[in-house]
């Protein structure tokens, strides 16, 4: 029997009513739950917020952040990695969790590049590295030459073990050749206490959490870590323009979805979160936490993502971190 048009369009709306099969066209039909796999109150936390505030409007429907930390974020990931392919379920990742995590755990919950798909990038933060008030170095070039006439004499400190800032100074130590003792801490507040009270003598922080010591005079920035300076400290060059090349290394974090997540949903999601980080509001909002908005197109974001894998394999063998 020919069918006719009328009869595959009916046959197409009776296939969108059917339970379990997602389509943007009746995406999304209740709230979307937004997992931050890190405790509240960080720069990755409030991002997600001031995003999901904007969702909430384009979309239609509410967009409710949930904190769920835990494993250095594999946590939340795992869960929403598990969860129902459908867009109702997201989460805001990192660079821990897709591209630090698998080299650094020896057993992950799931696999990063396999169990999620990219939707964007939310955020890109700088990391700094910036030297205590007792270490009389106003340059990169003077830190390594006062760390090469006296190796035994320096340490540096970091919110933990196989953290962004652990990683950056075993990048460092390896660029200029000379091996640094690492100082793990339990978190960013107190291994800054470290360094002001002189316990350590540098640290890799992001730019967010050390800007305020910085601004106070108590900190002193040699150097960012990215490509580019930085807007907030605009005077302090990056590490390539201080002599040591091939090193970017920042925190990062974007939106991602369950595997299967069908693609026009994974669009949808992408054209709202794209333009959330393009309201004036949400920019203002990042900015007070030197979060630098991306907004890249799902494809963009997952070539980012793996590239990064891929470079944190031989960061982290480096570093000689292990969580077993």
């Amino acid at each position: 029997m020919k069918l006719s048009r009328r009869h595959f369009i009916a046959a197409a709306g009776a296939a969108a009513a059917l339970p379990g099969i997602a389509s943007a066209q009746t995406f999304p039909s209740r709230p979307i739950r937004f997992v931050v796999p890190f405790p509240p109150g960080g720069s990755l936390d409030v991002s997600a917020r001031a995003v999901a505030d904007r969702m909430t409007v384009l979309l239609g429907q509410t967009v409710v952040v949930e904190n769920r930390p835990g494993a250095g974020g594999n946590v939340g990931v795992d869960l929403v990695a598990k969860s129902a392919p459908d867009g109702h379920t997201i989460v805001m990742g990192a660079l821990s969790t897709h591209a630090v995590n698998p080299h650094l755990y020896a057993k992950m919950p799931f696999e990063p590049l396999r169990d999620t798909v990219a939707i964007t990038q939310v955020g890109d933060v700088p990391n700094i590295l910036v030297v205590g008030p007792s270490v009389k170095a106003d340059t990169v070039a003077d830190l390594v030459r006062l760390i090469k006439a006296n190796p035994k004499g320096f340490n540096y400190g970091s919110g933990g073990n196989g953290s962004g800032g652990h990683l950056a100074g075993a990048l460092f130590a390896d660029r200029i050749g000379v091996p640094i003792e690492h100082i793990p801490y339990q978190g960013g507040a107190p291994q800054l206490n470290a360094l002001l009270s002189g316990e350590t003598q540098f640290t890799f922080d992001n730019l967010a959490n050390a800007f305020p010591q910085i601004e106070a005079g108590k900190l002193r920035p040699l150097a960012v870590t990215t490509p580019r300076r930085s807007a907030q400290v605009p005077n302090v060059p990056t590490m390539g323009e201080a002599g040591i090349a091939g090193f970017d290394i920042s925190t990062w974090f974007g939106i991602f979805a369950p595997a299967g997540t069908p693609a026009d949903i994974v669009q949808k999601l992408a054209t709202a979160s794209i333009a959330a980080l393009k309201d004036p509001a949400t920019v203002e909002r990042l900015a007070k936490l030197a979060v630098v908005p991306v907004g890249n197109t799902p494809a963009e974001f997952t070539a980012f993502v793996r590239a990064e894998h891929a470079k944190y394999r031989e960061i982290v063998r480096l570093s000689g971190a292990r969580v077993d």
